[in-house]
């Protein structure tokens, strides 16, 4: 059985949902996908085929590993360690989450499983593949086991593994991935929204130089006071407002004070600025859909609105950006 799990972009609230203020995010059509089989010997084999890593690990050597990872992830609490030294590779984030699982249902196991994830969500761009990659594994390793789990058990354990990786996560990448459409969610209520239909682009800036992780720690003083996040608040109301009613004019301008609020906090690189003026100059929107970054010129995955196609495939041209395709995913985790 293979388990998918969707990526997800961010419509509105980026950093604001840390804080506990609204956001708007969508499931989309890239996907973490997970299998787990039996393995003959008595190892843990890891083929993680985006990191290009094929390994295996013995039962203590996990163990090991998840409890180094727990003390680390507590010295940078502490404020000992930055988060991208609590991971000293990527590749640790899936074997925590493997280990974890074990750990919270108290299982012991009592032979070799192999583990295989392919994911053609990019990476460290802002659209939820971390969160993906660990959903699709615990739900391989639950389907494998035939253990039931509530869908609130899932999201536990992801965001126990999410927050190693990005210091204090607030779980919207997991509640999308896991439940997959379009969501308002708001003081821990999810409320469903239809996937939007408006023309909408993905464009992919590059890799950030900075973390998920780095950047909620460098904004982290603005949300101190209230009206940073009152603000963000406002544009994600009034985001929601526009998109229930099709309106593309509001969506737009949504999206444009959305991109200034981003910009204010510091998570904009001066390029893709530039690169969002060059938009609004033909008369559409842009902003970034994940922490974007707080160094370099990177920001990861940026949304386009706009109706001049044409227009969008020229500046991306200039800017030697992507643009992937994406449709919106109604179904979140799923087997296959």
């Amino acid at each position: 059985m293979r388990v998918h799990a969707p990526g997800k972009l961010i419509l509105s609230g980026e950093h604001a949902v840390v804080y506990g203020h609204p956001a708007l995010a969508m499931a989309v059509n890239r996907y973490a996908v997970a299998t787990a089989t039996l393995e003959k010997s008595p190892h843990v084999s890891f083929n993680l085929s985006d990191l290009s890593y094929e390994h295996k690990l013995s039962l203590c050597a996990l163990e090991q590993l998840k409890n180094r990872i727990k003390r680390k992830y507590k010295r940078f609490i502490k404020g000992d360690f930055k988060i991208r030294d609590v991971l000293q590779k990527p590749v640790e984030l899936a074997q925590f989450a493997f280990s974890l699982f074990f750990e919270t249902l108290n299982i012991k196991l009592t032979h070799g499983v192999k583990i295989q994830v392919q994911s053609d969500i990019p990476m460290g761009c802002g659209m939820g593949s971390s969160a993906a990659t660990i959903l699709s594994i615990v739900h391989a390793i639950a389907h494998y086991l035939r253990i039931e789990l509530p869908p609130e058990m899932f999201y536990r354990l992801g965001l126990e593994a999410e927050n190693v990786q990005h210091g204090f996560s607030s779980g919207l990448d997991l509640r999308v991935s896991l439940h997959g459409g379009c969501m308002y969610i708001k003081d821990g209520e999810i409320y469903s929204r239809s996937v939007p239909t408006l023309p909408m682009y993905m464009v992919n800036t590059g890799v950030p130089e900075s973390s998920t992780g780095e950047c909620v720690t460098a904004v982290a003083h603005h949300f101190k006071e209230k009206k940073i996040g009152q603000q963000f608040s406002a544009v994600t109301d009034g985001m929601d407002i526009a998109l229930q009613a099709n309106d593309l004019l509001a969506v737009i301008d949504a999206i444009r004070e959305n991109h200034i609020l981003l910009s204010r906090i510091g998570v904009v690189p001066e390029q893709v600025q530039q690169f969002v003026g060059d938009i609004e100059q033909a008369q559409g929107a842009a902003k970034i859909c994940g922490a974007g970054a707080v160094s370099g010129s990177k920001a990861g995955i940026v949304l386009v609105v706009t109706d001049d196609q044409s227009a969008l495939e020229g500046l991306c041209a200039r800017y030697q950006y992507s643009i992937l395709p994406i449709t919106g995913e109604a179904r979140g985790v799923h087997v296959v």
